[in-house]
């Protein structure tokens, strides 16, 4: 008999009963970086003009590059639909495991924010590969700007709610390692500040900050969080009755 089989056999133990937060979060990760794929020099294009590029080019990348940029809005809004199940599920365990704190609230905000706000710059980006939008300068230029809004400091604003909200009850109610939930506040602070790129374009970086470390950051935490509780006294007097 295996360890596994043993806990999940113990009448003194729950499982919380939802979708594994670590699986769904990998699904997202990797939607979103396979789209990426597509628009980045790993196949063999130029990555997406940032906003301060002149007018031309941005215009010149959509209308060259619609195919790309059609499969990269496909796999990310793909993307935001395991992400929410990821901050349902993770929020929900904190809710199992018997964290009572606003964080788990903060979490679940932020992670709804963060889908909305990926899959519709997604949406953005798709319109953006239509023939009659694509050759119309002034509508992709105006579209490309909401869409690096929602999908830049937008995502890592909200993105970073979601990492402290889970992180900071993790850590008092000793669900994750003291060191590992550091770095999740370290990655949410880089979040919020990335909000300052909004009138100081140089703190762009922030951006990449928190999206790249955070995407590790949701994987491991969502394998690392408990998924066995010990059942209350009476959980255990109602079973047996």
């Amino acid at each position: 008999m295996t360890a596994s089989t043993i806990v999940q056999s113990s009448p003194s133990l729950r499982r919380h009963r939802a979708p594994p937060p670590g699986i769904v979060a990998t699904m997202s990760v990797t939607l979103f970086c396979v789209g990426l794929y597509f628009v980045t020099s790993f196949n063999g294009l130029p990555y997406f003009p940032g906003p301060w590029a002149p007018s031309a080019e941005i215009e010149r990348y959509f209308a060259l590059r619609a195919p790309q940029v059609l499969l990269c809005a496909f796999f990310q809004f793909g993307s935001a639909i395991p992400l929410g199940i990821f901050a349902a599920s993770a929020t929900d365990r904190l809710s199992f495991l018997g964290v009572r704190a606003a964080g788990i609230e903060i979490a679940r905000f932020g992670g709804l924010m963060t889908t909305v706000l990926i899959a519709t710059s997604s949406g953005i980006l798709w319109a953006m590969t239509e023939p009659a939008v694509s050759h119309n300068a002034g509508a992709v230029e105006a579209l490309y700007f909401v869409s690096f809004a929602l999908g830049g400091f937008g995502f890592s604003i909200s993105f970073g709610l979601l990492i402290a909200g889970l992180a900071v009850p993790s850590y008092f109610a000793r669900l994750l390692p003291r060191w590992f939930v550091f770095v999740g506040l370290a990655i949410a602070l880089c979040g919020e500040l990335s909000w300052l790129e909004m009138v100081a374009p140089r703190l762009l970086p922030l951006i990449p900050l928190t999206r790249f470390p955070g995407f590790v950051w949701i994987i491991v935490a969502g394998f690392l969080l408990p998924a066995h509780r010990r059942r209350a006294k009476a959980d255990d007097d109602s079973i047996t009755s």
